[in-house]
């Protein structure tokens, strides 16, 4: 009788330790179980595909508990979960959040330690964490390192940037993966702080395609008080596992029970469209905290930016030389300033004869002449002006011409100095009216051996958002940490840049045509992007005969940009007199929304192509974007996304006959035709190129 009891429960052991879980339509099957040593691991397929081998789970703590191994389960429980729930901005009015639960509870026999693994199974992916429960022998701790291994059934077409833990600003790299290699990339490329660990260090997220059509996609979700993750690749068998910035002494988190870190994510499926629609980062995201999100909206801006970037302007007053005089100690101004009030009125009044939400200045506090390569501390104050920026006066101007303007906060990566002046500056803000503030990021972090990727820099733009929120104030960050879809538990996190924006193509070797086709399968699966689009003065030569850069598209692109690009936070890039050489192409930014009652994925192929039709939230109106990379591209759409029986007015920006990103990027034509749900479009874009539609009903 004993002897059978015992293997009844070696049988039950066996059961519980080799468990399987499947999504709700049973397409996507995860296998979790404990090895002979105890080791955690799991599997991942997609129908009969297997998409990740058997890969082994774990942390390992820096007081030398090892939580790799020695485990068996203590209990294991499954659940279902269903809702839908309505973001504050988006690009849906309605999210549909539906996923089966696997909760293991496993405990190591000698030192009866425990930890949780939660794994959640959508139909397009996979998301696991690690939660360490309240318990006798585990309060605080160090987390030395995390061991998750992702183990891949294949040497898969990868787009990949190196593995950095400053910087997201990358080109895109087209390879194998087992052709990636850091130490053969070219990294003079405009970034000016790199901290690459390893020559197979890759970022996440990370977008694969195998060879028999399987998209796959690992990230994370929900990055609250722990290091971003990156990725290092074994290149002969294609596992990849987590790597965390460290801190200043070499850990990586600090963490104290109860605690869960963030989500682990594998996105799969066989049609593109299912990645880049995706909305499982949010939903594996708290909901928002945010009672009265009333104050939260989307903005469409103008702004002194690009003028600096062309080289047309400076964000300092004095010059390169910080030209002082001696008696008085004032700065002498170079007369190249872009941000005085002369010239931010300018941009007032073209916001408002166009219907802009605001105004954007940089370059309008002091301390802009010699902090940048030089780690300095106390640069900004955040609230005190240059002498020929009336900080009263352009409000009050913006204010009279129904415009608001936004703030700018460099913070120089001195974060210990933006901590010290955050209150008073967003007392400023509100003093003024300001509902939103660009953050940058730009150089090496003080503290002083802090990474822009460790847990310090995570926790400290979840606080500048968090204290944003408390004063009802709006937050687009730039130089951070990439999102994972806390904008849905902060609405007020409106936007983020942490990838390689429009600027680069203005003094660098740009961004390549491809560049815009693979960041909404990576970057934008996190939250929304700051990319600045709408250039309508390609070239650089322009300003200076002697440059050779250039923005890598078409004018029609730059317009598609704004559908395929999503963000709440929009701005027309280029200078007022280069739009108003442009009036025609310029109503389409005119018109386009920021914030969306639905979203379309029509045609969709990481690196190539990608075509998106999104409803405004506020109308009836509905707005196409297609580009294409340097390839030309013709493709026919239906238009079956349109309500049935109404006729709309289509009009259509697309590449003229001789239009090339490189030898001809401003050659466009806008046609207008009667559409209804039945139609067909052929779309034909050029090389770079792209297409916009706004489609408006006829009553």
């Amino acid at each position: 009788m004993k002897k059978f009891q015992i293997l009844a429960l070696l049988f039950l052991v066996s059961i519980v330790n080799a468990q399987k879980v499947q999504s709700p339509s049973k397409s996507l099957t995860v296998n979790f179980g404990l090895d002979n040593e105890g080791k955690p691991n799991y599997s991942v397929t997609l129908k009969d595909k297997k998409v990740v081998n058997q890969s082994f789970l774990g942390l390992k703590l820096k007081d030398g508990t090892d939580f790799t191994k020695g485990f068996t389960v203590e209990n294991s429980n499954t659940s279902t979960f269903d809702e839908v729930w309505k973001p504050v901005l988006g690009e849906q009015s309605s999210i549909r959040n539906n996923y089966n639960e696997f909760v293991i509870n496993l405990i190591q026999k000698k030192s009866e330690k425990r930890l949780t693994i939660v794994f959640r199974v959508y139909d397009e992916g996979v998301a696991f964490r690690y939660e360490f429960p309240k318990q006798k022998d585990l309060n605080y701790f160090i987390v030395k390192e995390e061991k998750t291994e992702f183990n891949l059934a294949g040497n898969h077409k990868t787009f990949w940037i190196p593995g950095d833990f400053d910087s997201q600003e990358y080109v895109y790299n087209e390879t194998l993966l087992s052709e990636i290699d850091n130490e053969k990339l070219d990294l003079n490329n405009g970034i000016g702080v790199k901290s690459i660990p390893g020559k197979y260090a890759v970022q996440s997220p990370l977008m694969m395609k195998s060879s028999d059509g399987l998209y796959i996609n690992i990230f994370e979700a929900a990055t609250v008080n722990y290091p971003v993750m990156h990725l290092e690749l074994n290149p002969k068998t294609f596992g990849l596992t987590s790597i965390l910035a460290p801190n200043a002494i070499g850990d990586k988190a600090y963490l104290q029970t109860p605690c869960v870190t963030p989500w682990r994510t594998i996105m799969v499926s066989d049609d593109a469209r299912t990645i880049v629609s995706s909305k499982m980062t949010l939903n594996l995201n708290e909901p928002s905290k945010i009672e009265d999100t009333s104050w939260i909206k989307p903005m469409k801006y103008v702004g002194v930016w690009w003028e600096m970037h062309v080289g047309k302007s400076t964000w300092d007053y004095a010059g390169s030389q910080n030209a002082q005089n001696t008696e008085t100690r004032e700065l002498i101004a170079s007369g190249k300033h872009g941000a005085t009030t002369e010239n931010t009125k300018r941009y007032i009044d073209f916001a408002a004869k166009h219907g802009f939400d605001g105004v954007l200045v940089e370059g309008w506090n002091v301390g802009w002449e010699d902090w940048f390569g030089n780690w300095k501390e106390d640069v900004f104050d955040f609230v005190t002006p240059y002498p020929d920026f009336d900080l009263k006066a352009v409000n009050d101007y913006a204010k009279s011409k129904g415009v608001k303007m936004i703030m700018h906060h460099e913070t120089s990566g001195s974060v210990a100095n933006y901590e010290r002046h955050l209150d008073r500056a967003m007392n400023l803000m509100k003093q003024y009216g300001y509902p939103a503030v660009k953050s940058g990021y730009v150089g090496k972090i003080i503290p002083r051996g802090e990474f822009h990727d460790g847990q310090t820099m995570v926790n400290h733009f979840n606080f500048v958002a968090k204290r944003m929120a408390d004063n009802k104030l709006m937050v687009n960050s730039h130089e951070s940490t990439r999102p994972t879809g806390y904008h849905r538990t902060y609405p007020n996190y409106i936007a983020a840049e942490a990838a390689r924006g429009n600027e680069f193509n203005a003094w660098s070797n740009g961004n390549p045509p491809m560049h815009e086709t693979i960041l909404p399968f990576t970057r934008l699966l996190g939250g929304p992007m700051d990319y600045t689009p709408g250039i309508f003065e390609i070239k650089m030569s322009a300003y200076d005969k002697t440059k050779k850069e250039q923005v890598h598209t078409t004018l029609a692109k730059q317009l598609a940009l704004y559908v395929t690009m999503y963000s709440p936070l929009q701005m027309a890039a280029d200078l007022p007199e280069n739009y108003e050489k442009y009036p025609d192409a310029f109503q389409f930014i005119k018109d386009v929304a920021a914030d969306w009652q639905d979203s379309k994925y029509l045609e969709a192929e990481p690196g190539d192509y990608l075509t998106v039709a999104r409803k405004d939230k506020k109308s009836e109106r509905w707005f196409l974007g297609a580009i294409t990379d340097e390839n030309a591209r013709t493709s026919e759409i239906k238009l079956d996304f349109l309500s049935p029986n109404k006729k709309y007015k289509a009009v259509i920006y697309q590449d003229g006959k001789t239009a090339d990103w490189e030898k001809n990027p401003i050659n466009y034509e806008i046609k207008t035709m009667t559409v209804t749900s039945k139609s067909k479009l052929k779309l034909v874009l050029a090389k770079g190129g792209g297409t916009a539609i706004s489609f408006e009903p006829i009553n």
